[in-house]
């Protein structure tokens, strides 16, 4: 008797639990996505390898190169739509991708970046002085994984305070598996409005930060639409994925006294990001990818056409990485996968590792007996199948007091 196609999301179960019975099943699972949606999952290092190294040749990214989405096979209002069909980088391939790519590169750079190190600094220390004297048990969702990587894409890309929790709303909204296409629309819709308006804004009156470098590197005349469409995609993306790196990273630590004390001792902050991206990922399902011509992937044979996702957590793999299920610093951290590989690796990944080096860094140091105020499996994570992290985080500063 075979077995049954894995449901992703599947009721009753958590998304990491889901992706979990996917590993046990192989290298190139089936699964089915929100709306009965057919679609493969690589589940080993290896065969994410395989399928990133295939990017721009064996498998496009635009969602015109997927039959299924305009033959009928997948409805008009299957949700994932709002991410698929956005006209954006990720989801482009080739001279597309990179004319895109190359704008945003010439702004968002390495050197600006790392000038961001004494404002993360602080922006942390403040949000961390609001909850310093906090004498029992609270979240630290609402109080520092999520405040502090808002606030610091908002101020880099010149958003104002006021229109910070509308950013996260909508992004919450739609990447959630549970809103309803036309959740998901609207929320698309308000949010393309404002990073409209946004970028007409900056046009009249430029400023010190990376929407105006944005318009400012536009050499190849990029039209007012894809410059938003970047906006959207750097932004939700630069705090989404970060917001459940922190708290992934926090729960590791908490839970791994000894590790935590090498990191604090040794200054190995680098390294316990690196371990939280491989340990526990924050992206569980990549954007989608389309297979353009039958192909072989970790030896499984998929059709021309068929829909493939890349699990995040590959890191676990246990065949790539000895004690994968261990938290340890030590680990051998070559061939990160966590942030994707080849033309469309992670653009944001040096600002994400900044971030969560400084604040996990700042808050332990801070507080070195900070702790979990209860089970860490009990903890409910987001409702999503992309990202993954507890929407809600109790901790205790003194938990010996």
């Amino acid at each position: 008797m075979s077995e049954s196609v894995i449901q992703l999301p599947t009721d009753g179960e958590t998304v990491i639990e889901t992706y979990e019975r996917i590993a046990r099943r192989g290298a190139m699972v089936p699964v089915e996505l929100t709306g009965g949606v057919a679609a493969w999952s690589a589940a080993s290092y290896q065969a994410v390898s395989e399928v990133l190294a295939g990017d721009g040749t064996l498998f496009s990214k635009s969602a015109k190169n997927c039959p299924a989405l305009h033959d009928g096979t997948i409805p008009a209002d299957w949700p994932m739509r709002a991410l698929t069909d956005i006209d954006h980088m990720l989801n482009k391939d080739g001279e597309d991708h990179r004319r895109l790519r190359k704008t945003i590169s010439a702004a968002f750079t390495p050197a600006r970046v790392a000038g961001l190190e004494p404002r993360i600094h602080q922006i942390a220390t403040e949000i961390i002085d609001e909850f310093a004297d906090e004498p029992g048990e609270f979240d630290l969702v609402p109080r520092f994984t999520t405040p502090l990587p808002v606030r610091v894409i908002c101020e880099l890309f010149g958003v104002e305070k006021a229109d910070r929790s509308r950013i996260r709303d909508w992004s919450t909204t739609i990447v959630s598996h549970t809103s309803t296409i036309e959740q998901m629309q609207t929320a698309m819709g308000e949010m393309i409005a404002f990073f409209t308006e946004l970028i007409e804004g900056k046009r009249r009156e430029p400023g010190d930060d990376m929407t105006s470098a944005l318009i400012a590197a536009n050499v190849d005349n990029l039209t007012t639409d894809e410059l938003v469409n970047m906006l959207w995609l750097v932004i939700v993306a630069g705090h989404e994925t970060t917001v459940h790196l922190l708290a992934n990273a926090i729960i590791a630590l908490s839970e791994n006294p000894t590790q935590l004390e090498l990191a604090r001792t040794q200054d190995r902050w680098a390294d316990v990001v690196e371990e939280a991206l491989r340990y526990r990922s924050p992206v569980y399902s990549a954007n989608l990818r389309y297979a353009q011509q039958d192909v072989t992937i970790a030896g499984v044979d998929l059709p021309k056409g068929a829909i493939v996702i890349w699990n995040g957590n590959a890191g676990r793999d246990p065949d790539r990485y000895p004690n994968a299920d261990v938290f340890d610093i030590d680990h051998d951290h070559r061939g990160q996968l966590a942030f994707g590989w080849g033309p469309h690796i992670c653009l944001g990944a040096p600002l994400a590792r900044l971030e969560a080096r400084i604040a996990l860094s700042t808050l332990f140091n801070r507080f070195p007996q900070l702790r979990l105020a209860g089970d860490s499996a009990a903890l409910q994570l987001s409702p999503q199948i992309l990202t993954a992290g507890p929407i809600t985080l109790p901790v205790r500063l003194h938990p010996d007091e």
